[in-house]
């Protein structure tokens, strides 16, 4: 897939990964990198631009619509604070609600839910739930405004 430049060929292969039928009406752009695949649900009208990074494990969930800009990171897989745990695995899904828009080089951090028509900024790094119809932006995300 991170070869191709067939949008068909690209459709196929993820929907191969995934498990799950990639709709026609939503464009990736590669290189992609997921680690898993059959945890990511994408939904229709979606675009991902090139150079994306999904660690899935705690399951991704793109509803209608999502824009995610290039180089943005989901990821749904952390590690305990603790460093006679930090060994282990945590895991808590991530969801981006109806016409979100990701912008370039955002991380959005596992737990996270980005309500619908909510915009992070680039480079913000998401810790905490964005409400619907909301910018966020910086490190870590805090809100700029509401939209109306």
């Amino acid at each position: 897939m991170n070869r191709s430049a067939d949008p068909d060929e690209i459709r196929e292969l993820l929907s191969r990964i995934t498990g799950k039928e990639f709709d026609r009406c939503s464009a990736i752009f590669p290189p992609f990198h997921i680690n898993f695949g059959k945890h990511t649900t994408i939904g229709k009208n979606v675009f991902i631009n090139f150079d994306c990074v999904f660690l899935d494990f705690g399951g991704i969930t793109l509803d209608d619509g999502v824009f995610i800009a290039p180089k943005v990171s989901l990821l749904t897989e952390g590690h305990p604070v603790s460093s006679c745990d930090r060994h282990s695995l945590t895991v808590a899904p991530i969801h981006i609600k109806r016409n979100a828009w990701i912008g370039a080089n955002a991380t959005i951090l596992q737990g996270v839910t980005i309500g619908e028509n909510a915009i992070v900024a680039a480079g913000a790094v998401v810790t905490k739930d964005v409400l619907d119809n909301t910018i966020v932006g910086g490190i870590p995300a805090k809100t700029i405004r509401t939209l109306s």
